[in-house]
């Protein structure tokens, strides 16, 4: 599998999205997961403290036990674990840390990533308790979530004046329906030789092609579950999704494929953070960033989701 780079670590360009480990799936069949990610070449796993209540971490260090080096580990602390261990309090940033080190059985955290923006405290603040975790060696690189352009600005600068470690990758939700990024956070990274690590690249299943239009959603999905993703559920977006389908599939390829492929056109995206609950979801990840979109796929699919 292709490979690109956050900072100093060589990532492949299809990431498992852990977040359904200790919530979706058990820890038998998150085994099986991790096992097929590590078989088809995807070597990068970002989870976070609060995935599955913390279960996440746990099932990924014990699934990797006897096999660390084989894989890059991405987590993040900021969001509620629960009342008192929350945010990015110089203080806190070192007990989060320590406890995700304990419970991913690791010595290091590859790619140590504030989850989301913290208002409460300067970001050089937090900044200054990365730089000392990254000189403890208990962490390679740091990076964020859910940042803008400018506050991706303002942490920059505040790393200069302090010569602490930068963040060295943003991850947000950006994909095909979702695309406000263009005109912030990803240009922003370009400027500043940032990766770009977009989750939720398949809108939640919409862009899997599960979904059509004319069609009531299929039993036991998020969508048929409501919550927040029945709101995209609309006959504006499945009429995109549908002609999206007939692109793909004129070509020989998929939905998942492009969608996935139309992200990686950016050469800032490095990894593509694509979540699992099986083996079979992993194999077809894997082989979705083979297409490799022409200038004129490129425009064609421009035009669908522009003049929908």
């Amino acid at each position: 599998m292709e490979t690109r780079r956050i900072g100093t670590l060589k990532v492949s360009v299809i990431g498992l999205g852990c977040n359904n480990f200790g919530w979706k799936i058990d820890e038998s069949t998150t085994r099986r997961v991790i096992d097929t990610s590590i078989e088809r070449g995807i070597n990068f796993l970002d989870t976070a403290d609060t995935y599955g209540k913390t279960k996440s971490e746990e099932f990924i260090g014990r699934a990797l036990e006897g096999r660390r080096t084989s894989v890059i580990i991405a987590t993040k602390f900021g969001k509620p674990v629960d009342p008192t261990r929350t945010g990015a309090r110089p203080e806190y940033v070192h007990q989060a840390c320590n406890d995700s080190l304990r419970r991913l059985r690791t010595e290091y955290i590859d790619l140590y990533q504030l989850h989301a923006p913290d208002p409460t405290v300067p970001i050089a603040d937090t900044l200054g308790a990365l730089e000392e975790l990254v000189t403890a060696g208990k962490v390679r690189e740091i990076g964020c979530s859910n940042f803008s352009g400018e506050q991706l600005r303002e942490a920059d600068e505040a790393s200069r004046r302090g010569r602490f470690a930068r963040f060295v990758s943003v991850q947000n939700h950006y994909n095909m329906l979702r695309r406000d990024d263009e005109a912030d956070a990803i240009p922003e990274c370009e400027r500043l030789g940032i990766a770009y690590l977009p989750y939720f690249p398949l809108e939640s299943g919409l862009l899997t092609g599960k979904y059509r239009l004319g069609k009531s959603a299929p039993a036991g999905t998020r969508i048929a579950e409501g919550g927040w993703l029945a709101s995209k559920f609309t006959n504006e977006n499945l009429a995109i999704i549908e002609r999206l389908i007939a692109f793909a599939e004129s070509r020989r390829h998929t939905l998942l494929e492009l969608a996935t492929s139309w992200l990686l056109r950016h050469s800032v995206v490095a990894s593509v953070i694509a979540g699992a609950t099986s083996p079979d979801q992993v194999s077809a990840n894997a082989t979705a960033a083979s297409w490799k979109l022409t200038s004129e796929d490129i425009e064609a699919v421009e035009h669908i989701l522009i003049d929908a």
